[in-house]
């Protein structure tokens, strides 16, 4: 294909995706339980941290999160008492347990009592064309509290050379503002030209199928190899291209 005709066959596929439909399948619908902007932020994060296996079981731990905080994430982080956390028994998803889970409450709080909130985080060291050095910042300040070392490696980080799919999917539904009701939109803050395309096994396959990525293993430097192919397609809004080559790949076998 020419470019003009890849352009046009992802943008098809983006329009077939990008739809309310798509929720229904996807971890996506646990930050879709709220209105709240924060409890959707925290919500998406708690989710997308655990969004790595098969997608009924991250939805249904995503789901038992929520009930631990009360389905209502932003009040709960604020003011838990360790009691609180007491009550949290029994939580794992795959090797994230409940020592990482009670972590994440702890630093949440801190990012919303003394950074201003996740938004705010993210957004300050953003750049104009890359949001990587804005995760790597983002991880210490996450882990800027006393934490347990098994925890850190939850939240990835791409300048010691990982794609860091699920915090760029993170940012995808943070950001990116679609107009038919899948990703929020919530952060105004970061221009969607800036986010990259979650990379993974699916994502990357497909990618390399069309000719969008050479490098074979799925790493930062394929993420930026694949930003600059995916930004000659559509500058404004790279990250869109998600739902076409997470569509092909997984519901099309492409």
């Amino acid at each position: 294909m020419t470019q003009t005709e890849l352009q046009q066959f992802l943008d098809e596929k983006v329009i077939q995706y990008n739809q309310p439909k798509f929720i229904e399948s996807d971890p996506i619908q646990i930050p879709h339980q709220f209105s709240k902007k924060e409890d959707i932020e925290i919500a998406g994060f708690l989710t997308a941290t655990i969004a790595w296996g098969k997608r009924p079981m991250i939805i249904k731990n995503a789901n038992k999160m929520m009930s631990f905080l009360d389905n209502s994430p932003h009040e709960f982080i604020l003011n838990h008492s360790q009691k609180d956390l007491d009550k949290i028994v029994h939580f794992v998803h795959r090797t994230f347990n409940i020592i990482d889970f009670t972590f994440f409450i702890k630093a949440l709080k801190n990012i919303y009592q003394n950074h201003k909130g996740l938004e705010a985080v993210f957004a300050k060291n953003s750049t104009n064309n890359t949001m990587q050095n804005s995760i790597h910042q983002f991880k210490n300040t996450f882990f800027e509290i006393p934490h347990p070392k098994r925890t850190t490696k939850h939240i990835s980080n791409p300048l010691k050379g990982s794609a860091a799919k699920r915090i760029n999917m993170y940012l995808r539904w943070m950001v990116r503002q679609d107009n038919t009701g899948v990703d929020f939109g919530i952060w105004k803050s970061i221009s969607p030209s800036v986010l990259s395309c979650p990379l993974d096994v699916h994502s990357g396959n497909v990618a390399r199928k069309l000719g969008l990525l050479t490098r074979k293993q799925n790493d930062w430097k394929a993420l930026s190899e694949l930003d600059i192919n995916l930004r000659k397609l559509d500058a404004k809004d790279p990250s869109k291209y998600d739902f076409a080559l997470f569509g092909l790949g997984v519901f099309e076998g492409f």
